[in-house]
């Protein structure tokens, strides 16, 4: 979920054109025996892509409840943009169950963006394609300068997923950045080199083992950080992305550094994650509460502090100098409420998805350096806005802040999820 082509602008401009809305009917009788299965659609997504997130079988009864949890699943590969079910009568007294698939463009030609609390907007170009081989793989290469002031500071990126490896549910995630950009909040030349990979292990339904490697170069002095992790996740929601209802926890240790000492620059030390999401939903409200807290014991330099402003951390107020610190604790309680539920559309034969929701809540921040986290350490603020849900962005942030401490609303504007953009804001 780091892919950051900005189709913003393609899709917006597409939303307001007056988009046909496809609708479709057809709908399969609940216990209905299922005597044979059809994919229809899929001109370029290989069929297990789709087959193994089924949950219907061949000889079972066909259950609606199994259609909207499998439905759902295949809504988080944002392959497809409808997905819909069909059945016809067989000769032994079965049905034939068809599932209709409506596959979204694969190739992004397009502009590319990045929204960061550090370096704001930054545009570029990029080429991504969302189903290399039909195997359900997103690759995508870019190049992105800040905005204000333009080729202040440059990124290079190359980004590689997908949820299985070699037909196994292992979901990996790579990532090869190199950048050149002054942080002006942490006061250095971000000359940097960087090379992760993280892999997500599936034990059971609900269980996963998550292994992470990473190796960054930074020029001017800090030189070698190689990073290795280990963790596990739990989840229980019942969508990736968009979540409705369900718990997510995800516990990770990591090790960063090869020590501080004479023969060796930089840090040397230990990240202990926590990362906690609820969601509960009643009628068109979607109720959500996260938590993340990272703890760092050991050698913390001070071009990897956390920095807390923006909206991807505390939409109270925008990122500064005075706002860093070695451990964080960001806290949220959301309300969404549901606009327009997702709708497929095509235009000019480009078949993509949207949604429109109204969104109000708290944020919390705390970031403290050394022992216990202090009351003084906390800041608070509300904000509210709205959110378009689209294909490989997620969703687009409008949202406006408010904190007492600082007394003066302010206009934010993000890509995805907040919980997910705060875990990746430093890259």
């Amino acid at each position: 979920m780091k892919s950051f082509s900005a189709i913003v602008g393609l899709v917006l401009g597409l939303v307001f054109l007056g988009l046909p809305v496809l609708s479709f009917g057809g709908e399969c009788a609940e216990g209905a025996v299922v005597g044979d299965i059809k994919l229809d659609g899929l001109n370029h997504t290989k069929k297990r892509v789709v087959e193994r997130e089924l949950q219907n079988k061949i000889g079972e009864a066909y259950s609606v409840q199994k259609f909207q949890a499998e439905k759902l699943k295949l809504q988080d590969l944002d392959l497809f943009t409808e997905i819909f079910t069909s059945c016809e009568s067989l000769e032994n007294g079965t049905v034939e169950l068809t599932y209709h698939l409506k596959e979204i463009f694969r190739w992004i030609p397009a502009p590319a963006g990045k929204k960061t609390d550090r370096d704001g907007l930054m545009l570029g170009l990029a080429l991504a394609n969302l189903n290399i081989l039909g195997e359900d793989i997103r690759l995508e290469v870019q190049y992105r300068t800040s905005v204000d002031p333009f080729f202040d500071r440059n990124e290079y990126a190359l980004y590689a997923s997908s949820p299985y490896l070699l037909g196994l549910p292992v979901g990996w995630n790579f990532e090869f950045l190199r950048t050149d950009s002054w942080d002006n909040l942490r006061k250095f030349q971000d000359a940097s080199w960087l090379a992760d990979l993280d892999l997500n292990i599936e034990l059971n339904k609900r269980f996963y083992l998550l292994i992470s490697g990473a190796y960054r170069f930074l020029e001017g002095g800090a030189g070698h950080l190689p990073e290795i992790g280990v963790g596990f996740i739990f989840d229980r929601r019942d969508s990736e992305l968009d979540s409705r209802k369900g718990l997510y926890l995800e516990y990770m240790l990591t090790h960063v550094g090869a020590g501080v000492g004479e023969n060796h620059k930089g840090e040397n030390y230990w990240e202990v994650l926590w990362d906690a999401k609820g969601y509960g939903t009643v009628g068109r409200f979607i109720t959500g509460a996260t938590a993340l807290f990272r703890y760092r014991p050991g050698v913390v330099a001070a071009y990897d502090y956390f920095y807390h402003g923006g909206a991807n951390t505390f939409r109270g107020h925008e990122a500064d100098s005075l706002s860093l610190g070695v451990h964080e604790m960001l806290l949220t309680l959301e309300e969404r409420y549901v606009l327009l539920e997702r709708r497929s559309a095509s235009v000019f034969g480009i078949n993509f998805f949207y949604g429109l929701q109204l969104v109000a809540g708290l944020d919390g921040s705390v970031l403290w350096d050394e022992g216990n986290p202090h009351w003084d350490d906390f800041e608070g603020a509300v904000y509210g806005g709205v959110h378009l849900i689209i294909p490989a962005l997620d969703r687009v942030r409008l949202e406006v802040g408010y904190s007492p401490d600082r007394g003066e609303p302010v206009f934010h504007f993000g890509l995805f999820d907040k919980t997910i953009s705060s875990r990746w804001r430093s890259r």
